[in-house]
């Protein structure tokens, strides 16, 4: 039976984080009322030019520098043409021949180990309008129109659904590092045109194309791409042939439907852009923006192991949301050497489950690095037992402050006077008979019934360890 191989590659089409149009000075405020943040130039009026966003191209040329790229010095705009309502001029400005961006690529982790899926080129261009389809007719939004889009072309490097879903992820998460996009899926800030192929294994030119259009949901990316692939097969595996086109996905229905025949690069007409001067960029302002780039993903995880002595699940939780990995590192080198696991565990424990209580993200809450550093400093010193720190931790989550002035204000200290200790220790004891003599019949459970019966006494202040030697001691007295 013949094997076949899958080619799979990604258009990955990225909004920008800019606070204005690629081409034009209206505002990118996302849900505001239908075709009020339009001018001349977004509608395509006759006459009306163009001016280009420097943000954009900063924004771009810094995702390119994250991802490996090599930055052209000189890069141009292009005409597209073509006629669809959502494009008002009937043409898009896109650049063709001379991209910002060319090369790099992303790492993912697959089955096998790790694996390079290149980029071919980054390009810049204008996002087309909105059409909402109702049913009776349809509306074309044209506040969208003229966003500054960022397209990331891959190479046929991906195999299967699963690396392009690693792939997405991994880029996705670069992309937020930098703050060049918000990559909200669900406001259509990131969105990928899916082109798929198989051959049979061993022949070098790759199989008849089909191309997916405007999937805006990973989950929806991954099963488009298990459909279409089983299409693919079923039809080549039964004597069928395949033709190049560009199809939809249908969620509903879990499927793919033919839209239209794929058109080619001439039937676009491109041409060069009359009314943009070319982008030239100096080696000093390339330099520039490089050094305002952050880390990356990959390389945080690994030197967060080796700072903070935290296993490689820790740094992945951790480094998986820039600002989450900001905090923590804040807050880890506000306490005393060695204290980067004990952070980490109430981070990822106590932290996590109170941002997905309320729905917050770290930077929304009152909780601050210093107070976390303070709050685990105190139980690491004894002053404070976890169980009192626990209960101070929602508080600072809510409303700030310092975990240090709570405490003497409260007068939660920690009882670590051992003739203190002992006296709540004989008392329990007292008061408990039944229990001593359980543990004495053999029922070992008994002396954290007795622990717990101590601690409330003391209010919670005692120190659990003390408490804990002491009941033994004194059980085995009586045993």
């Amino acid at each position: 039976m013949t094997k076949y191989l899958i080619t799979i590659g990604l258009e990955t089409h990225v909004q920008l984080k800019t606070n204005t149009k690629m081409f034009c000075g209206c505002s990118l405020k996302f849900g505001a009322e239908p075709n009020t943040n339009v001018c001349p130039v977004c509608l395509g009026y006759p006459g009306a030019l163009p001016v280009m966003n420097r943000e954009a191209i900063k924004l771009t040329v810094m995702s390119g520098l994250m991802l490996g790229c090599e930055i052209n010095r000189r890069s141009t705009f292009d005409r597209k043409n073509y006629f669809y309502p959502d494009m008002a001029k009937d043409y898009q400005i896109t650049q063709n021949t001379h991209p910002l961006c060319l090369g790099g690529g992303v790492t993912v982790q697959t089955p096998a180990g790790a694996k390079r899926i290149r980029i071919n080129h980054i390009h810049l261009e204008e996002d087309a309008a909105k059409i909402n389809h109702y049913a009776r007719f349809s509306g074309v939004d044209f506040n969208r129109g003229g966003t500054p889009l960022m397209e990331i072309v891959s190479e046929p490097d991906l195999s299967s659904p699963d690396e392009a879903q690693a792939y997405l992820l991994a880029l996705k998460q670069i992309l937020l590092y930098a703050g060049v996009s918000d990559c909200n899926l669900e406001e259509g800030n990131m969105r990928s045109d899916v082109n798929i192929s198989v051959r049979p294994a061993g022949q070098e030119r790759l199989g008849t194309k089909v191309e997916i259009k405007n999937m805006n949901t990973f989950k929806g990316i991954y099963a488009a791409l298990e459909y279409e692939i089983a299409r693919q097969l079923n039809t080549v595996t039964r004597g069928g042939t395949l033709v190049q086109e560009t199809r939809r996905w249908d969620p509903d229905l879990g499927e793919t439907q033919p839209m239209r025949s794929k058109e080619n690069a001439h039937d676009y007409r491109y041409f060069p852009e009359p009314d943009l001067v070319p982008v030239s960029l100096t080696d000093d302002l390339i330099a520039e923006w490089r050094a305002q780039l952050p880390e990356l993903p990959a390389a945080r995880r690994t030197r967060m192991m080796g700072e903070y002595g935290i296993p490689e699940y820790d740094a992945g939780v951790l480094a998986d949301a820039k600002e989450n990995a900001d905090f923590f590192e804040a807050a880890a080198r506000a306490c005393a050497p060695g204290l980067g696991k004990t952070v980490s565990n109430w981070f990822m424990t106590e932290i996590m489950a109170l941002l997905s209580e309320t729905g917050k993200t770290i930077r929304e809450c009152a909780l601050t690095p210093a107070a976390l550093a303070e709050l685990v400093t105190l139980v690491d010193e004894r002053v404070i037992n976890g169980p009192t720190a626990k209960e101070l931790l929602p508080e600072l989550f809510r409303e700030g402050g310092l975990p240090g002035a709570l405490v003497e204000a409260r007068g939660l200290a920690q009882v670590s006077d051992a003739g203190a200790v002992e006296a709540l220790v004989d008392e329990a004891l007292a008061a408990n008979a039944k229990s001593v003599e359980d543990f004495k019949a053999g029922k070992k459970a008994a002396a954290g019934f007795l622990v717990g019966q101590v601690m409330k006494l003391s209010k919670g202040k005692a120190d659990p360890k003390l408490v804990g030697r002491l009941v033994a001691e004194k059980l085995a007295k009586r045993a």
